[in-house]
């Protein structure tokens, strides 16, 4: 099966880089199943960010998150990275997240990709 290629949204890449090397590695891993039409080991749906979008969950010694969207022919879309300080998922992340879905969708309706 060909690997659908990762598409970078905002600051996602950086984010991820920043990553400790061990939340790194998780979560590269992670995206290369899911670049290859399989379910990351450890997700969740988010339909509050938007329909279609999981959730990577990173465990090591702090909890890391990697939103994606892979619904799309073109590619899997990376919308958001981040460190979790709490039980509950910040609104703020959410926000961000959902903001680069509508942005993402804005522009493929515009004929982008």
């Amino acid at each position: 099966m060909t690997a659908k290629p990762l598409i970078w949204v905002g600051s996602s890449r950086a984010d991820v880089r920043a990553f400790p090397a061990d939340a790194r590695r998780i979560a590269g891993f992670q995206l290369w199943r899911v670049q290859r039409g399989l379910n990351p080991n450890d997700w969740e749906p988010m339909p509050t960010v938007g329909a279609g979008v999981r959730e990577i969950r990173v465990h090591t010694e702090l909890e890391h998150r990697v939103l994606y969207i892979a619904k799309f022919t073109e590619g899997v879309y990376v919308l958001h990275v981040f460190e979790k300080q709490s039980r509950k998922t910040p609104q703020r992340e959410l926000e961000i997240a959902g903001h680069r879905l509508r942005l993402l969708l804005r522009e493929r309706e515009r004929g982008w990709r």
